[in-house]
């Protein structure tokens, strides 16, 4: 599975096509919208890595969508790379200082695309979001997407996995059910918050003895990852 997650907002379907048979091809993970507020319910809902923002859309435009997401506080280090015809200096300075991170004007090669693309995420990736994380055997690899036990690896579902990444780098503090809903599935998904139980119970199973002990349940607040038992 791919580490990163890239989403792609044009309205143009051959464009956005275009685009996402680039990145597939360079192993990243596409999401697709073809208008701003789609965009933004799926930035929310997935936490993609990086946005591909088309400037000129109906209705509400990618520079408005880059302001919004700017603004918003869980949003705000998102990386944006607008995509536009428009060549303009002065088009290039208001994209840049909407917060958009870099500026690529059609028509662009994908290899062009490709290259822009990993360079800005190297720009914006915090030091040691991407190292892996160990506690007492169990190693948690941001990079390759994989989870291993002493060397072994553990099948989980990709819920099972967002929490216990979320858990191993947040470690020996209580959340309750409604911020994990907000860290993991992420604060435009309607579920309840019991769900967050289930999945607490799939990843426990998958985690096997003696390591489910690692997440503990905290009465009357929520779960806690520690290792101190």
């Amino acid at each position: 599975m791919t580490a990163k997650t890239v989403l792609i907002v044009d309205d143009e379907a051959p464009i956005r096509e275009m685009i996402a048979v680039a990145l597939e091809m360079a192993d990243y993970g596409v999401l697709e919208a073809d208008n701003a507020q789609d965009a933004h319910a799926m930035v929310v809902d997935h936490q993609p890595d990086l946005v591909l923002l088309d400037w000129m859309m109906p209705g509400t435009s990618g520079i408005e969508l880059a302001r919004r997401l700017k603004r918003e506080e869980a949003t705000a280090e998102l990386p944006i790379i607008m995509l536009t015809a428009k060549g303009e200096e002065d088009n290039k300075i208001l994209g840049l200082e909407a917060g958009a991170d870099d500026y690529i004007t059609k028509p662009f090669s994908p290899r062009e695309l490709v290259a822009r693309l990993k360079a800005v995420l190297r720009r914006t990736t915090p030091r040691g979001v991407e190292d892996p994380v160990e506690v007492g055997g169990l190693l948690l690899d941001p990079v390759s997407h994989r989870v291993t036990i002493d060397g072994r690896s553990l099948e989980m579902g990709p819920t099972e996995y967002r929490l216990l990444q979320f858990f191993m780098t947040h470690q020996e503090r209580a959340y309750t059910r409604g911020q994990l809903l907000d860290q993991v599935w992420g604060g435009n998904v309607y579920v309840e918050e019991r769900t967050v139980d289930v999945h607490i119970r799939r990843l426990r199973k998958a985690l096997g003895e003696p390591h489910h002990q690692l997440i503990q349940t905290v009465r009357g607040t929520g779960y806690r990852f520690s290792a101190k038992g």
